[in-house]
């Protein structure tokens, strides 16, 4: 199977289980808060946040392995393969260890981090060790799947991972309708966490009959691969920028306002995270298509493909930002009710951390392609840059303040340093090119976006009340904007006429 093919395969697996998901758990959103109430919501995005502090472990591993997975699948090194495997195992159980004694460490503090809420701290330390033993599955059983993900078979995670959260949510939302029921909740998320690793590793035993599950050789592969081990160091710089960048939100509205604002804040960043995870997801298989093209070293085709990719993702960052513009507000009214809208600079914030968020993938999918992660200063730079920012502001723009840090460091270090790296060091071209290019993307969406305004207003403005109504308001302002924007990308932008072309070839070859 071809590289295009696998990716559109991953795609259709990848946006049918997803788009599902998401319909469900939105629904299930007002179950959970009205059943569980804002303070378990609260709770549960806060321990998960805390969980993900004691997961820095991992940092890098899983990337590395990744990026040096292939070339020894392009060449059908089975040996090699399994040698790295092995290697990945090795390092995954010793982290499981680290992960385990920091867990109980930190549950030792919850009775003074937890003070002041009024859940029974018997049902946090629950909640707390259920998440634990989840997140242990991965470095202790099914660590293979980045085989899978490597292989451009994204969509066997995606099948198997969405098709358990959909049964799992679904079973969760009639207990707690009916129940409200904390320790029923969190049971569920335990035992379908464990029903998903045990299939999915029976999936890739058939799927890799080569490999070896219970690789021993891992310690001494260390000092065969050096440079592996090299690469994890330098990616775990770059994992710890990221995850304080993004992953540290919902710890700084805790302390400095309360858990209540976690699940305000959750509501949002449900509809935002889980929109950006949607294209994610649909393109999961796009990176590890990357990587092989960048094996192959045709520097035509590498030039070619990163324009196409980096118009579709501002194509698809402008449609989505302009859309969420018209509609998220009041849906969150009728969602969940005028009560969970919050500050309009929130709000805006977060529209612009999206925008920056999809159009990043393309230079880092290159980047990592490339194996380019020497720049450890750089995320290392982010995060103190975007938490010096957030403490500065929470108290005067609460919120607001905290999400500015994040855009500040995202500009400086994502939107400037990456790609002037990527560019020196992986396309070895001047980085006049890319800005060149970039600002004609920048115009296009700009005037895109403008025009769309301007038509909504004059246009479209007898607006129905009602999810109906507002479902009706959605796809006018979602046609307007793919009309306006994929013109105005077409006539300005070189990539996007590329990427429509190869598109249009694509379905005629299906007729």
């Amino acid at each position: 199977m071809s590289r295009v093919s696998k990716a559109i395969k991953n795609v259709k697996f990848s946006l049918f289980f997803y788009i599902l998901y998401i319909v469900v758990q939105f629904f299930a959103r007002k179950i959970f808060l009205e059943g569980l109430g804002d303070s378990f919501i609260g709770l549960t995005a806060t321990l998960q946040s805390f969980l993900g502090f004691l997961n820095l472990a991992e940092l890098g591993i899983g990337t590395a392995v990744g990026f040096s997975l292939y070339k020894p699948l392009f060449k059908k090194n089975y040996e090699e393969l399994n040698n790295i495997i092995g290697l990945f195992g090795y390092l995954y159980r010793k982290i499981g260890q680290i992960l385990i004694i920091s867990g109980i460490i930190l549950s030792l503090f919850f009775p003074l981090i937890f003070e002041s809420v009024t859940i029974s701290l018997g049902v946090i330390y629950y909640v707390f060790f259920s998440f634990l033993i989840s997140s242990l599955l991965g470095y202790f059983y099914n660590y293979h799947l980045f085989l899978l993900e490597a292989d451009q078979k994204s969509y066997v995670v995606a099948s198997y991972f969405q098709s358990f959260n959909l049964i799992k949510i679904i079973i969760q939302c009639v207990l707690v309708f009916y129940y409200q029921s904390f320790i029923a909740w969190i049971t569920l998320e335990l035992v379908f966490s464990i029903l998903y690793s045990f299939f999915l590793r029976k999936r890739i035993i058939k799927e890799y009959p080569w490999l070896w599950l219970n690789n021993k050789s891992g310690k001494s592969m260390i000092k065969k691969y050096p440079d592996l081990i090299l690469k994890v160091k330098q990616i775990s710089a770059h994992k710890f920028g990221n995850f304080v960048t993004t992953n540290t939100d919902q710890i700084l509205i805790f302390i400095f306002i309360s858990i209540e604002s976690v699940a305000f804040f959750g509501n949002y960043q449900l509809i935002f995270s889980k929109l950006s995870s949607l294209t994610n997801t649909a393109f999961a298989g796009t990176g590890a298509g990357i990587g092989n093209l960048v094996a192959e070293n045709n520097k035509s085709s590498i030039k070619k493909v990163f324009w196409e990719m980096m118009a579709l993702r501002f194509f698809i960052a402008g449609i989505m930002c302009i859309t969420l513009f018209y509609v998220v507000e009041p849906f969150i009214g009728i969602w969940l009710g005028e009560k969970y809208i919050l500050d309009k600079k929130v709000f805006f914030l977060f529209l612009l951390n999206l925008f920056i968020l999809q159009i990043r993938v393309p230079v880092d999918h290159f980047k990592d392609a490339y194996g380019l992660f020497a720049d450890t200063w750089a995320p290392i730079a982010q995060s103190l840059i975007n938490l010096a920012i957030s403490l500065y502001f929470v108290h005067s723009l609460g919120m607001a303040g905290i999400l500015l840090g994040t855009l500040v460091s995202f500009s400086l270090i994502i939107l400037i340093w990456r790609p002037y790296y990527l560019f020196k060091h992986g396309f070895e071209k001047s980085i006049w090119g890319y800005w060149k290019e970039f600002s004609k993307l920048i115009f296009a969406l700009v005037l895109g976006a403008v025009i769309t305004n301007l038509i909504m207003s004059h246009v479209f403005f007898n607006r129905e009340s009602g999810f109906w109504g507002l479902l009706l308001f959605g796809f006018e302002a979602i046609s307007v904007a793919l009309i306006v924007c994929s013109t105005a990308l077409f006539i300005i932008s070189a990539g996007f006429r590329d990427i429509s072309n190869r598109v249009l070839k694509i379905f005629n070859l299906k007729k």
